[in-house]
């Protein structure tokens, strides 16, 4: 999954309840999160609300860099750091904001921004 990282893309935890009615399609991930292939994040959003639930966007964006000169291995590392932080907020979702390489002082490295994201039924966020 980590060749798909882009700005938009959005990643689901493992086990989230989303409507029954609702078909995502999911490429997993060994992180135990999956990345929505078939919807943006608009639709996504606009889906479930016609369903009856929310997609909270939480503000406040979350950034790792990780240094490595395999760029997808930092890739994997930055993002591992990335749904920890998403974790530690209590949501079940993120949103990529930004995924990019560069090098600093030399150094090749890898950075991702993103937002968290909470998929529930009801008004009032039950996250964290």
């Amino acid at each position: 999954m980590t060749n798909t990282l882009k700005a938009g893309t959005i990643l689901i935890e493992d086990g989230t309840i989303i409507p029954e009615c609702f078909r995502l399609e999911t490429e997993p991930d060994s992180n135990g999160w999956k990345s929505v292939a078939n919807l943006e994040p608009r639709e996504l959003d606009r889906k479930l609300n016609q369903a009856g639930w929310i997609f909270f966007f939480i503000a406040g964006e979350i950034k790792s860099t990780v240094f490595g000169l395999d760029r997808q291995k930092a890739l994997r590392s930055a993002l591992k750091r990335v749904i920890s932080q998403v974790k530690a907020q209590n949501c079940n979702g993120l949103q990529i904001t930004h995924v990019t390489s560069g090098s600093f002082l030399n150094l090749p490295c890898v950075s991702i921004s993103a937002h968290s994201r909470h998929i529930q039924q009801g008004q009032v966020f039950s996250g964290g």
